[in-house]
């Protein structure tokens, strides 16, 4: 044997050994088979899903290795017959199966040919636990049922009284119709706040979000959202602004509601005077907007799933919606949320806007 044949072999016969070795990074399950069926390939995420050993699995029979079933118990290979393929097939989508112990796997497969439209001479499998999708799932049922409970509730206030009226108008005076369709408006603007704010979820997480943005003074925004908020609660809610302040760029619609879902949180949860303070910001070019409450505060380590979607605390009602959307409207506009300790001893919120157009591109 010449040595450059000596050579080319030893590369040829270290090839596959080398291949899985690269393939153990990958964080999937990676497995590869020849033409005639013989295993090429297995990284151990794959082994480990297959429950068998990656060193004995090279050069096994593909059957062997690949064990997996549907609930019917057919076998990945005599359901799909990759190598059976017509040749425009190149590759099998995502599939669920079981292996051996009972777990699910999802399956994905690439045919190799040497050429357009040739034979198969190999197959590439990609393999996955289906856990994560499994944890997917309960993350969605879980939002579904969120979302049902929280629609439920007004409406069932809704549908009650309108009963009531229907099948009582006559023996109702007027001021007893006039509490009860006062009940159902207020159940409807519930019920139009609460879709308002799921569409908004909805834009956020799919970058869908439309602004409109333009200089705008902050102070007239937030007198206006604070005298609306007073109009309908007994407590003191203070405005301090410093002076010489630049207009902030933002859609003011979405500036109104960050700055109203603030105020909002901070009187349902507090106690006493809510304060609002309008200053330069230290961390852009931009106003800094904080609201104090004199409530009981935010543990440090509960900070961060404030801004998750459906974070409630206490018995004080809310969607939990209010600063996932602030956290989302704010990053926007370029500008972030950050929460502190109040001086009072309640919970401290501060948003930093920006002047100019800092919008992610």
């Amino acid at each position: 044997m010449s040595d450059d044949h000596a050579r080319r072999h030893r590369v040829e016969s270290a090839r596959p050994s080398r291949l899985r070795t690269l393939t153990d990074f990958y964080p999937d399950g990676v497995l590869g088979a020849s033409r005639d069926g013989v295993v090429t390939i297995l990284n151990a995420q794959g082994a480990a899903l297959l429950g068998v050993d990656p060193e004995q699995a090279l050069g096994m029979p593909l059957p062997d290795v690949l064990r997996l079933l549907d609930q019917d118990g057919r076998t990945w290979l005599h359901v799909n017959r990759p190598f059976d393929a017509i040749s425009i097939v190149r590759g099998v989508p995502e599939q669920s199966w079981l292996n051996a112990s009972g777990h699910e796997v999802l399956t994905t497969a690439r045919l190799v040919r040497e050429v357009p439209l040739g034979p198969v001479v190999g197959i590439a499998v990609g393999l996955r636990s289906g856990r994560g999708r499994a944890r997917l799932d309960r993350d969605r049922s879980d939002l579904v049922a969120t979302v049902a409970h929280e629609l439920r509730s007004p409406l069932t206030g809704v549908k009650g009284f309108v009963q009531a009226l229907l099948n009582r108008w006559d023996k109702l005076n007027d001021d007893q119709r006039k509490l009860m369709l006062t009940t159902v408006n207020a159940d409807a603007d519930r019920l139009a706040r609460l879709i308002a704010e799921l569409l908004d979820v909805a834009r956020i997480d799919t970058g869908r979000l439309q602004l409109y943005p333009r200089e705008s003074s902050a102070e007239v925004l937030v007198r206006r959202v604070v005298a609306s908020i007073e109009a309908g609660t007994a407590r003191e809610i203070r405005v301090e602004v410093e002076e010489g302040l630049p207009d902030v760029f933002a859609d003011p619609d979405k500036f109104t509601q960050v700055v109203t879902n603030l105020v909002e949180n901070a009187v349902r949860h507090g106690q006493g005077q809510v304060t609002v303070r309008l200053a330069a910001s230290e961390a852009l070019d931009g106003v800094r907007i904080t609201v104090d409450d004199e409530g009981e505060g935010i543990p440090t380590e509960l900070r961060r799933r404030v801004f998750t979607k459906f974070w409630t605390t206490g018995e004080s009602g809310g969607s939990g919606l209010g600063m996932y959307i602030v956290g989302g409207l704010a990053r926007a506009h370029g500008g972030w949320v950050t929460i502190d300790d109040a001086p009072g001893g309640g919970a401290r919120v501060h948003v930093d806007w920006p002047c100019q157009d800092l919008r992610p591109e």
